[in-house]
């Protein structure tokens, strides 16, 4: 039997380590008295008393996202939102606001960066169109979308679902597309953001989505990260699906910007479920076969993907994982982004999981595997208000925005096909372990891969690999310390296999001080074997209590304290933190493989359950799940031969 559970884990964000330091300088005065050797000896031995000092790596993970919209984007003010750019930083840095809909809403604690990502299709000249703008007027597409956004319900739901439609068939009324105002309106967005960047205390990201649909609907989304300030950021104009909606015309956009500006940028995908299976397709969405330059810039430009948000969670579907009991979680598989059904065989290149396995294939031919990512997670709330809290959860437009209505609304309504209400997710949030609080050490640790999502929850997961870790290393309370001297961290590679070795991690969770405790911690293993197959498996390598595992590697559930009625939980199950060593049983040192670790909680309420408890009038259908598990993904470590 293998128990998992130690004491509060104080010291498991404390990523700290002692150096050495140089023999102190003196310099004696007349007034200062004669000073002892031995005493100074005592007092500055080395590697110095205090363990923080001289660190170069992060005491805690910085929590935010990197995925809001706000009245800016064309969809989300036709959907009747109002909160700006503005509001939106200021209730990320923890100020209460007033929601689209007219309730006070705060975060529970305030996030440490924040990147609003507008789209750059149409930058805020839909306000303009809602504000009944003269020239915009004279198109009588965008005269009946200002009736349908000035009557507001139903009617202006039916403009944002036009909107999308048209965008995603290239139909946009002409007028939207003007590249002037939108650059000018690129200028007046990036100076907000600029003046609400405060570098070591919150981190305002400059950034955009850019947003093709391409064939109608199939969800190519990218969301641009920007390392640079205003003054970079305004020499290139933000790329357009107007421009190209191929996502290696975005690449090219890219690699122009940081060859005029010296800057640097990264794109961020996300919904790849709901992309009827262009998102990690071996050819690009017209047809057109990939080649290597293709390979090298995907690569080169997409270090991260979004696996989690209100749109469903991107990890791996069940119908392709059956032995992963836990994959079927808020997952969206009706269709693409305009419900659009799938057809056989479109899931199979949706998914991340997929796609990490795929890439040892693409590696093959190519050289380079451009499917080598890592995870964030974010929220792609068009509110302006950025909620992954089931207690606090604001919704996806101002329609899905805390009332009895949405438990039996839409949430898209195309011609019919429709995905309700309930089916949002509250999620995500994106963890990065950086070393500071800025613009650029945010950014390199994204590039480095050293990030990761939650569902929501602030879980705190540290992950290394190495090949010398011994079980005594999970006593510690410093893992950081030992993680970072004997491996490497999540994001990174392990090569050259000792002879006669397996990789071994240290991987420790701590939970969120005001979420539900912890069930398990799980590594997922994927790998190419000697026939050139992808390949799967996942390990329960820590969980609490006295459960055990079964021949077949599988742990019996935690259990569930949820009181739905009441909507609350006791921690009396679970483990507030769990750390151990696990060494990979089924290594082959000649088979490239990935790992990452999948972190639980135990059961605890689903916003649903809120909703129902608040709401008198709320009718939830039957089917409504009402609790859930909220969890954390790492970014992989890449095992090379």
């Amino acid at each position: 039997m293998k128990k998992f559970l130690v004491v509060v884990l104080a010291a498991f964000t404390v990523a700290s380590t002692a150096y050495a330091v140089d023999e102190p300088t003196l310099k004696v005065t007349t007034d200062a008295g004669t000073i002892d050797p031995e005493r100074v000896e005592r007092f500055f031995k080395k590697p110095g008393y205090s363990p923080y000092a001289g660190r170069n790596f992060s005491m805690f993970p910085l929590w935010g996202e990197i995925h809001l919209h706000t009245s800016w984007s064309g969809d989300a003010i036709a959907s009747g939102t109002s909160v700006g750019p503005d509001e939106a930083l200021r209730y990320a840095k923890g100020e209460e606001i007033t929601s689209n809909t007219g309730q006070p809403v705060k975060l529970s604690r305030p996030y440490d960066f924040m990147m609003v990502a507008d789209h750059s299709d149409s930058l805020a000249i839909m306000n303009g169109v809602k504000e009944g703008d003269p020239k915009l007027m004279a198109d009588p597409t965008l005269k009946k979308w200002n009736k349908g956004m000035s009557a507001g319900g139903s009617e202006a739901t039916a403009v944002v679902m036009e909107i999308i439609k048209l965008q995603g068939q290239g139909k946009v009324p002409a007028a939207l597309t003007d590249k002037s105002l939108q650059w000018d309106m690129w200028k007046k967005m990036t100076e907000i953001v600029e003046g609400h960047n405060e570098p070591g205390r919150f981190t305002a990201i400059i950034g955009y989505e850019w947003t093709s649909n391409y064939g109608g609907g199939n969800n190519l989304h990218r969301n641009v990260v920007y390392r640079d300030g205003k003054a970079m950021a305004d020499m290139v104009r933000p790329l357009t699906t107007y421009d190209s909606d191929i996502p290696n015309k975005l690449w090219d956009w890219m690699e122009v910007y940081e060859k005029k500006t010296g800057g640097k940028v990264l794109a961020v995908p996300h919904n790849g479920n709901l992309s009827n299976g262009l998102m990690y397709k071996l050819e690009t969405p017209d047809g057109q076969p990939i080649d290597k330059d293709w390979v090298e810039a995907r690569a080169k430009f997409e270090p991260l993907i979004e696996i989690t948000q209100h749109k469903g969670t991107s990890e791996q579907h069940p119908s392709l994982a059956p032995a992963d009991e836990f994959a079927k979680f808020e997952i969206w598989d009706k269709g693409n982004l305009n419900v659009v059904p799938k057809k056989p065989g479109m899931i199979k290149t949706e998914y991340a999981r997929e796609a990490l396995k795929q890439g040892f294939q693409v590696e093959e031919k190519y050289g380079t595997n451009p499917f080598k990512f890592g995870f964030v997670g974010s929220t792609d709330a068009h509110t302006g208000i950025s909620s992954a809290e089931e207690n606090n959860y604001f919704g996806k437009f101002p329609a899905s925005e805390p009332s009895a209505e949405r438990s039996t609304g839409n949430a898209f309504d195309f011609d019919g096909r429709t995905v309700k209400d309930w089916q949002l997710g509250a999620s995500g949030l994106m963890a990065a372990w950086s070393p500071e609080n800025t613009r650029e050490a945010i950014f390199d640790t994204m590039m480095r891969k050293e990030v990761y999502g939650t569902t929501g929850p602030r879980i705190g997961v540290r992950l290394f690999g190495g090949w010398d870790f011994v079980p005594e290393d999970a006593q510690r309370r410093d893992p950081a310390v030992v993680g970072y001297d004997k491996g490497v961290p999540m994001g990174a590679d392990l090569t050259e296999a000792p002879e006669g070795g397996a990789p071994n991690f240290l991987v420790a969770a701590i939970k969120d001080p005001i979420s539900g405790n912890l069930d398990r911690i799980q590594i997922i293993k994927g790998w190419l074997d000697v026939d050139g197959k992808t390949q799967e498996k996942i390990y329960n390598v820590a969980w609490d209590g006295d459960r055990k595992l079964d021949a077949d590697g599988n742990l019996p559930a935690v259990g569930n304290t949820v009181d739905v009625k009441n909507v609350t939980w006791t921690n009396t199950i679970g483990a507030p933190e769990l750390i151990t060593i696990w060494q990979d049983p089924d290594f082959d040192p000649a088979l490239k493989a990935f790992y990452y670790a999948r972190v639980l909680e135990i059961p605890t309420p689903r916003w649903t359950a809120y909703d129902a408890a608040y709401f008198e009038e709320a009718n939830f259908a039957p089917e409504v799940p009402m609790t859930l598990q909220e969890r954390a993904y790492t970014s992989p470590i890449w095992y090379t031969p």
